[in-house]
Order: C-alpha cells, then sequence, then structure tokens
C-alpha cells in the first residue's frame, strides 16, 4: 500500500536554517480566516491568505513579509476572492480555489517548491536561473544568457538592463544564475566564471546581523533590494535599479506625464485638454476630452519640454495628421 502524500514546507530565513513542517492531505487554508497559516516550526516562515484590496493570495511571508504569491508567477494570475481556499489534496498537488464560484485560480503538480517557482520575490540561496521570471502586473525581470539582467514592459519591451563589467565580455556563459546573497551582494554566478560577478550592492551591505535582505520587483516596474531586521515587519530601500523612476516604461499609463514633487514621482496629464482616467489613481493615465477623429476644428502639436514620448501602449496604427511649421 502507498504511503499517503504529506506536503512538507521546507524553508529557509537569511542562508542560517532550514526547518520544515509535515501538513496532512485534506488541510485547507481560508481567505476568510487570515490568522489560519501553516507555520514553520521556527515561526519564521507561514503560508497563508493575505489581502491587497478587494483581492486575496495565497502567500508565503518570511517575518510578515510577502516573499511569494500562488499564480502570480503568471501575468494577472494570482487574485482570489474572499472566500477563497487553499486546499492540500491526497494527490499531492496544491489547489487555489475561489469560493465563489468554484473556478481554479491556480494549482500545482505533485512535487514542487517555491524556490524554484518564484513570483516577484528572490531571498538569499534562492538561485535565479535564465528560465525564471519576476513578475508584477505588466512589468517583468529576468537573467539573460549572456548573464545580463533585464526589466521589461508587458514581456518585450527593455526599458533597464546591467551587463557584466568589461572583464567578463569575451567569456561565453555556460548556465549563468543570480544570486542575492544574505549580506547584500547581489551576484552573477557561472562555471565559466572564476569568481562570481557582483551586479549591486546593498547600501547596508555587510552590515548587522540577523537581518533578511531580499530582491523584489515592485508593482511599478522597479527592481529593489530590502532589507529588515528580524522582528520589525519593516522593510527599508536599500538600492533600485531605475534611480529616475519616471524612466519605468509606462509608469504613468497612456498619455500620462511623469514628474516629480517633493515627495516623489507623480502623474499628471499634459494639458488641460485631457483628463485622469480615474482620479484616485493617476498611474492609469489620461483620455482625451475630445477624441482626434472628433476634433470639430484644426489641430496643433503640444510642446511639452524634458519630456520624453514612450508610444505607451505601442501604437499598433500610427495617427498621422498634418499642422503648419508654426504649430510644430
Amino acid at each position: 500500500m502507498d504511503a499517503p502524500f504529506t506536503l512538507t514546507l521546507t524553508l529557509f530565513f537569511c542562508c542560517s536554517s532550514v526547518s520544515s513542517v509535515d501538513i496532512s492531505p485534506g488541510s485547507t487554508l481560508y481567505a476568510s480566516n487570515p490568522t489560519q497559516t501553516w507555520t514553520s516550526p521556527n515561526k519564521n516562515f507561514s503560508l497563508g491568505f493575505i489581502s491587497d484590496g478587494p483581492a486575496y493570495f495565497a502567500a508565503v511571508t518570511c517575518d510578515g513579509i510577502p516573499v511569494w504569491k500562488a499564480g502570480c508567477s503568471e501575468s494577472g494570475g494570482g487574485a482570489a476572492d474572499s472566500s477563497a481556499s487553499l486546499r492540500f489534496q491526497a494527490n499531492g498537488n496544491l489547489r487555489l480555489v475561489n469560493g465563489s464560484s468554484g473556478s481554479v485560480v491556480w494549482h500545482t503538480v505533485s512535487v514542487w517548491s517555491t524556490f524554484d517557482n518564484p513570483t516577484d520575490t528572490i531571498l538569499p540561496s534562492q538561485n535565479f536561473a535564465i528560465n525564471k521570471v519576476l513578475r508584477s502586473g505588466l512589468y517583468s525581470f529576468s537573467l539573460l544568457s549572456s548573464g545580463n539582467l533585464a526589466l521589461r514592459w508587458n514581456n518585450y519591451i527593455v526599458y533597464w538592463s546591467l551587463g557584466l563589467d568589461s572583464s567578463s565580455d569575451s567569456i561565453n556563459l555556460t548556465s549563468p544564475s543570480l544570486s542575492l546573497e544574505s549580506n547584500g551582494t547581489l551576484s552573477v554566478f557561472d562555471l565559466s566564471l572564476s569568481s562570481p560577478v557582483v551586479m549591486a550592492y546593498s547600501s547596508d551591505h555587510a552590515e548587522g546581523t540577523d537581518i533578511l535582505r531580499f530582491l523584489r520587483l515592485d508593482n511599478d516596474g522597479n527592481l529593489r533590494i530590502y532589507s529588515s531586521s528580524k522582528g520589525s515587519g519593516k522593510i527599508t530601500e536599500r538600492w533600485a535599479a531605475v534611480a529616475n523612476q519616471c524612466l519605468v516604461f509606462g509608469y504613468c499609463g497612456d498619455m500620462g506625464v511623469c514628474s516629480y514633487n517633493d515627495s516623489g514621482p507623480t502623474c499628471g496629464c499634459p494639458f488641460q485638454n485631457f483628463d485622469p482616467i480615474d482620479l484616485d489613481n493617476r498611474r492609469k493615465g489620461c483620455r482625451r476630452r475630445v477624441e482626434i477623429e472628433d476634433c470639430p476644428g484644426r489641430e496643433t502639436m503640444l510642446q511639452l519640454d524634458h519630456t520624453t514620448f514612450l508610444t505607451y501602449p505601442p501604437e499598433l496604427v500610427p495617427q498621422l495628421f498634418t499642422v503648419g511649421i508654426a504649430a510644430c
């Protein structure tokens, strides 16, 4: 007689300790009971539900900080309703189901681990290979076969990249991987390299003890290294890939204009002939008050100083019209 399946959660904290806990088949977590979790013996990690507005996600948290979300490795995936459940089935699979419709939001195929299926976060000792992708909305982060790092919008527009230093240009990499060390060093590893190539340092590199550092692709399209002192539940940004947030492609949406004020980046509209799509979320972009084809008079060009036109989203059919030189 075959032995029953057992869900074993193998969890890491700052690369220093490994703990596991066995969950019996049939065990279920419910979004309606956020205090119910499957927790590691050392209490550092837990699997349960977290909420983000009206959406609920089955997530692994480390010291209270979300580091993995079920289904979020696919664009737009993972969000469940308030009556959703996560069940460990008798066949060994995990299954996330919406309670209202009974639709399957996400599921595993037997042997599976979060470290091999990252969503938006990389933890220390977690190797990130070239076939892995971090996703957050329309944004994604990947390691290329050349060893370079790349951030993309909608899977194909690269708006940030970071390459290996010049000493590595002539080396053909075999199977590069990216790793964040517990001291805050972000490095590329490969058998062809005599030593790891450091791509970035956290600003608190090698400082303190009992600190969790992690790399996360945020929903604003920026890739950042954060640190958190154990037990604090607070995170501090220690490095950002894109120093100027306005250079993140599509940050302010269609026809939105990104600028800075005293508190940071802000999104606005080009001119008084445009309105925000959503006053509560200026990142959703702007709309014309009157569409070009419905314009009762002549069209003119609007000059926007110190502004880069990003064609967001990329236009499939260009809108062409003729104006006088004076108007331009």
